[in-house]
């Protein structure tokens, strides 16, 4: 029986959270949905799975200044670096910072960008990064 490249890609991107037992993992996530009673937070639940599923909005190596892009309602800006320093700077429609954001050792972290507006990203990892733009309702 040949396996479709699809579910081969699935498998191969879930695999590796999965070996390593993380709870965060989005196959863990998912695993959990399914044991939610209410169906309103089980919505929520599978929405937060399909988030981290998600292709990230700016991903690289080293540094990285983005186009100017636009918000018109709180979005968190979610962030993962592979390395041991990551700075991120978030710059308003001027070009000045609005904030420094940082990561030592690698991880992920969020930050709730709360006014509309145009913004920019300043990106500098020692490794490789990914940046996600998640509007919140």
């Amino acid at each position: 029986m040949r396996t479709p490249w699809a579910a081969v890609a699935l498998i191969a991107a879930l695999a590796p959270c999965a070996a390593r037992g993380e709870e965060g993992s989005a196959a863990a996530q998912i695993a959990a949905c399914r044991t939610t009673a209410d169906p309103a937070e089980r919505l929520a639940c599978y929405d937060g799975a399909a988030a981290r599923m998600t292709p990230p909005t700016y991903a690289g190596r080293l540094t990285v200044q983005t186009d100017p892009f636009t918000i018109t309602g709180p979005t968190a800006l979610r962030y993962e670096s592979d390395g041991p320093i990551f700075v991120l700077y978030l710059k308003d429609d001027q070009g000045q910072v609005v904030q420094n954001l940082h990561i030592g050792g690698g991880g992920s972290a969020v930050h709730l960008i709360e006014k509309p507006g145009s913004y920019s990203l300043l990106i500098a990892g020692a490794e490789t990064w990914r940046v996600w733009l998640e509007p919140r309702p």
